[in-house]
């Protein structure tokens, strides 16, 4: 297949790996960088987090923290329950979105 789209493209070796390098080039800045960017903020987000601030899980359980340990965080609910979440789960600080911009 692909030698096939070489043939047809006419160019010479040279050409077409300078072609992949460019695509390669491409596909870094527009898929692999952002989505390593928004991994490394998210991870900072969870590591700012502390006892008291609203979260929201990436299941779309509200509520507030009220316990932390090494790995995970214990959430109180509206009803007043308590779950233990990973930190990985949390997918907003509602504390931050909800406070108004100046």
């Amino acid at each position: 297949m692909i030698s096939t789209v070489i043939l047809q493209a006419g160019g010479s070796g040279t050409q077409t790996l300078i072609m992949f390098g460019l695509m390669a080039v491409v596909m870094y800045f527009f898929m692999i960088r952002p989505q390593m960017k928004k991994a490394k903020d998210h991870k900072k987000m969870v590591e700012e987090l502390k006892v008291g601030d609203k979260v929201v899980t990436t299941a779309g359980i509200h509520g507030k923290i009220v316990g932390a340990a090494e790995t995970t965080f214990l959430i109180e609910t509206e009803g007043g329950g308590k779950i233990r979440f990973d930190k990985s789960a949390i997918s907003l600080d509602a504390t931050k979105a909800a406070a108004p911009k100046a």
